[in-house]
């Protein structure tokens, strides 16, 4: 990986206009912006999080809540929505509207990208104007949660320094329930399921050395950027999966064919199970305290928020190395758990990324440390001053 890039060479990406239709709790809204980060503040309740969201969708996906398209909408809309962004993006000034279209025969399903006007043919034309990273209260339990959400965890962050990794996640999905459907078929073709098993062993492959390169390249940052003084401990991380542990050890090409040997010849298990039992699908992300020698699982609730707190920004500080521009960085209830000093040692840490931060709370006071380096509102039922 080439040297890092101090924060002042990198070409900032930050939103100059938010503007939200019939979205959540907003009718509609218009809010200005420059360089500096954004503070939030107002009652639980008022649609702090729900302006977050908006900002999330600048990234493919569905967003920081994961909720369906269809429930995006305002309730007393038709279910259509729209977020609309001027942007600083990497290559330039940038309009960017996404939402769901009510069309004469109704609402469509999958919400739609306009780039200046124009429409992208997928979502993943995003990750040329910006990349966006979040934190979020529902993250607090990702080390005692299911593994699934350790592994959405670990391909947004690959997603971010490796924009086909989303296409091939979904696609990998897409094949493995294939090959489950033609496996509950009493007599299923076997020329079919060659093939569907073979397109999974090399996605499975690819995913799989994508996640182990990722996890190598962060470890570098975390150990180049140690500071015993941080109040945010240095995380260690693992994937524990067939595929990664293969990886490491013998070439990709070679990963594919023994994948798909396995997947030939556990046709039956899998079957019965109703299943595929093994692939990049049942990995799992293990962390550790570095410190304290200690798994992430075992620490306290407060060890491990800051344990999240410095891989989000170890991850961020790999996004701009390697993308030459840093990512918009959206922190929910980010300040509420932390002390007076952790508060102002992250909020020195965002502005040394040289990144637009999002942040929410209910008091204003929280984010005394960030002075003039802010922008703040307020949020009320739906409405927003400052």
């Amino acid at each position: 990986m080439n040297a890092p890039i101090a924060s002042s060479l990198l070409n900032p990406v930050y939103l100059t206009r938010l503007k939200l239709t019939t979205f959540r709790n907003y009718e509609t809204l218009s809010i200005g912006l420059d360089r500096r980060h954004v503070i939030l503040t107002g009652e639980n309740g008022a649609g702090k999080t729900n302006l977050l969201e908006a900002v999330s969708y600048l990234s493919p996906g569905r967003g920081l809540r994961r909720a369906p398209y269809d429930q995006v909408g305002h309730q007393k809309g038709s279910g259509a929505w729209s977020v609309f962004f001027d942007l600083e993006g990497a290559s330039g000034p940038v309009g960017v509207g996404t939402g769901l279209i009510e069309t004469a025969t109704g609402i469509e399903n999958q919400r739609k990208v306009r780039i200046n006007g124009s429409a992208a043919r997928t979502s993943d034309t995003l990750l040329e104007h910006a990349r966006v990273a979040w934190l979020t209260p529902a993250m607090d339990g990702l080390f005692t949660g299911p593994a699934s959400d350790r592994r959405k965890f670990v391909d947004r962050m690959v997603l971010a320094i490796d924009p086909l990794h989303g296409r091939r996640v979904t696609d990998f999905e897409k094949a493995m329930r294939s090959r489950n459907r033609l496996l509950s078929e009493d007599d299923p073709n076997r020329g079919w399921l060659d093939a569907v098993e073979t397109q999974m062993a090399e996605l499975g492959a690819a995913i799989a050395a994508a996640r182990v390169e990722l996890l190598s390249l962060l470890a570098k940052v975390i150990i180049r950027n140690n500071d015993p003084a941080s109040p945010f401990p240095d995380a260690m991380l693992s994937l524990s999966g067939a595929l990664e542990t293969e990886i490491a050890e013998i070439p990709s090409s070679d990963v594919e064919m023994d994948y798909a040997d396995r997947l030939r010849s556990g046709r039956w298990a899998d079957k019965g199970a109703g299943r595929t039992l093994e692939g990049p699908h049942r990995s799992d992300l293990a962390v550790s305290h570095r410190p304290k020698g200690m798994a992430a699982a075992l620490c306290s609730t407060g060890e491990q928020k800051a344990l999240l707190v410095g891989i989000v920004l170890a991850h961020a500080r790999l996004t701009a190395e390697i993308n030459g521009f840093p990512p918009i960085l959206l922190l929910d209830e980010i300040a509420a758990h932390l002390d007076v000093h952790r508060r102002a040692a992250l909020f020195d840490m965002i502005e040394d990324l040289g990144c637009q931060s999002f942040m929410t709370g209910t008091d204003q006071a929280l984010f005394e440390a960030i002075g003039d380096r802010g922008k703040f509102f307020t949020v009320a039922d739906g409405k927003v001053s400052g």
